[in-house]
């Protein structure tokens, strides 16, 4: 988009405001329950590894969400099927607030999955279809930013609020996120890529797609697997495991704790999508991951809160410092027939091998002594260091034209 207008400009900020605010809330939404764990395991007489494989749950049917709703995407366009999405995965939070049993509970949980696996797809190629070139590596950033502050708002709530409104009650707060629909419905646009490639005449089929980019394909979900175990390995058990069962932390300690590394979170988001843009996407990748390296045994080890807010900070800045560059990145090397689709799909799918992430580190734990952050230590440490190998040898797509064909340069 070059000679942009105020008209353009405007309808750029409304589309990074809709993505930004949707993947915020679905992370907020996420996230309540990875803070109330123990909370639901006592609600239902369940182990805590029992309430976390509802994690697995969600993680793993995000790939059929990312899927449907990627294709649906593709088809009607990202817009109304954004609203949709988000309608969807706000009801299935709220309902899990009234699961009568811990087989409801899971239900409902895999239900929020599906639900929440076609936001990140749909929102980040409406945002990078409609922004300007020049903003791509920034807002990326700021994109996947959301995440951890969603972190950060369902922190602030479970800090200010669990003890009047309790577990349920944090659920039904998540219901809030469908009232960012009616802001989409008004304010946001179509992609304009999509309506370029909506009225071409010749149209190709997903599956000849994905068979003259197989190679894309099985590279961008072994390297979303190696993301997500880097975040849901460096979150998932850290705050309630670690801080809390194993280092004692207070209620507020782990709190504030949270709120920290998520500070540090949305810094490294936008900061290392920016230098993405300078540098280009796997060496902004390969310095974030260098500094999850360096943060490892401190966050890990660490045994005074001063210790691990300190190395928190600078850890998340690192984890989501890489996180940061992915909107664009895997946006860059979708082909533009199926971008609702591929990128949501990779990610899922990613999402959907590292799923039992959080089985497996309270496993590792458990024949150790209950040691979590031996357990944080070793995800974290491997996957950077695969992460990094995986962005020395593979593709890069810096400011694509976002309506190319595959094949095309």
């Amino acid at each position: 988009m070059s000679g942009t207008s105020a008209v353009d400009v405007r309808r750029a900020r409304n589309v990074v405001a809709a993505a930004f605010l949707g993947w915020t809330l679905d992370a907020f939404d996420f996230f309540i329950l990875i803070l109330t764990l123990d909370n639901v395991s006592k609600a239902f007489g369940v182990s805590i590894t029992s309430v976390a494989f509802s994690i697995t749950l969600t993680l793993a049917t995000r790939a059929i969400g990312a899927f449907i709703f990627g294709r649906l995407g593709d088809i009607y366009g990202r817009k109304p099927i954004l609203m949709l999405v988000i309608l969807l995965y706000s009801f299935f939070e709220a309902l899990t607030g009234f699961a009568w049993s811990f087989m409801s509970f899971m239900v409902i949980r895999t239900l929020f999955g599906i639900a929440m696996g076609g936001e990140w797809g749909l929102g980040s190629s409406l945002a990078m279809e409609t922004i300007p070139d020049r903003w791509r590596g920034w807002v990326s950033g700021l994109l996947q930013a959301g995440y951890p502050f969603g972190f950060f708002l369902a922190t602030l709530v479970f800090d200010f609020g669990f003890s009047s409104l309790g577990w349920r009650g944090m659920f039904l707060i998540g219901a809030l996120p469908a009232l960012l629909v009616f802001f989409i419905a008004t304010s946001v646009q179509e992609s304009p890529a999509f309506e370029t490639m909506h009225h071409r005449k010749t149209k190709v089929s997903i599956g000849t797609v994905l068979r003259q980019n197989a190679k894309l394909v099985v590279y961008g979900v072994v390297m979303m697997a190696a993301f997500n175990f880097l975040s849901h390995g460096t979150q998932d058990i850290y705050v309630k495991l670690f801080l809390g069962k194993q280092l004692h932390f207070t209620h507020s300690e782990m709190a504030n704790a949270g709120l920290i590394f998520n500070a540090g979170a949305v810094i490294g988001g936008i900061l290392f999508g920016f230098l993405s843009q300078k540098i280009g996407r796997r060496y902004a990748i390969i310095g974030a991951c260098v500094i999850v390296l360096l943060s490892l045994w401190p966050w890990s080890h660490g045994t005074t809160f001063a210790t691990i807010a300190i190395a928190a900070f600078f850890m998340q800045i690192g984890v989501q410092g890489a996180w940061g560059v992915v909107p664009v990145h895997l946006n860059e090397l979708s082909p533009s027939e199926i971008r609702a689709t591929f990128p949501g799909f990779v990610y899922q799918l990613g999402n959907f091998v590292a799923s039992f992430n959080a089985p497996i580190q309270t496993h590792i734990a458990a024949v150790n002594g209950g040691d979590y952050g031996y357990s944080l230590e070793l995800v974290g440490g491997i996957v950077a260091v695969v992460l990094i190998g995986l962005m020395i040898f593979g593709p890069e797509a810096r400011n694509v034209s976002m309506t190319h064909r595959s094949g095309e340069a």
